[in-house]
């Protein structure tokens, strides 16, 4: 059976991207069962309230929810269970450093293929106060009123 090629993105946390600014970008696996796969093609991925933990040397993400595979019957694994994300050892390390000492957060940004494999983009991220939320706010309204003016004039 050839192997697929690609990227397909699978979910997007947009909450994340009002709720906190993204200072660094990491790539990982995550540890699935076959019918977490199966249910993530099937789209039915939830990473709203979703973020990553440093234990023992090892990171998880919690709060993902995968809906069981309808038809998964005793294979189905519980929903919202923590799951392990693969990525280096170094990494982890320096991730759970900044982490603890910076007050940062990692939070899961998106789960897509690529190729035949589910990796989750995971951003070390900063809080943002109530006035960023409504700044990036009237700057994305703003821009959306000069594209809408300058489109009228082209028409």
């Amino acid at each position: 059976m050839p192997k697929q090629q690609g990227i397909k993105q699978a979910a997007a946390n947009r909450k994340a991207f009002h709720d906190y600014f993204v200072l660094d970008r990491y790539e990982a696996g995550i540890e699935l069962s076959g019918t977490e796969v199966k249910s993530i093609r099937a789209g039915t991925l939830n990473l709203k309230d979703s973020f990553c933990t440093v234990k023992n040397g090892e990171l998880f993400v919690r709060g993902m929810h995968i809906s069981p595979y309808e038809k998964g019957n005793i294979f189905n694994r519980d929903p919202d269970r923590p799951r392990r994300l693969l990525m280096h050892k170094r990494e982890i390390l320096k991730l759970g450093a900044a982490v603890a000492q910076e007050g940062l957060a990692l939070i899961p940004l998106s789960v897509y293929f690529k190729d035949s494999r589910v990796k989750v983009e995971v951003g070390l991220c900063k809080g943002k106060k109530l006035y960023d939320k409504r700044e990036a706010d009237a700057k994305r309204q703003a821009d959306r009123d000069i594209d809408r003016h300058m489109k009228s004039f082209v028409n």
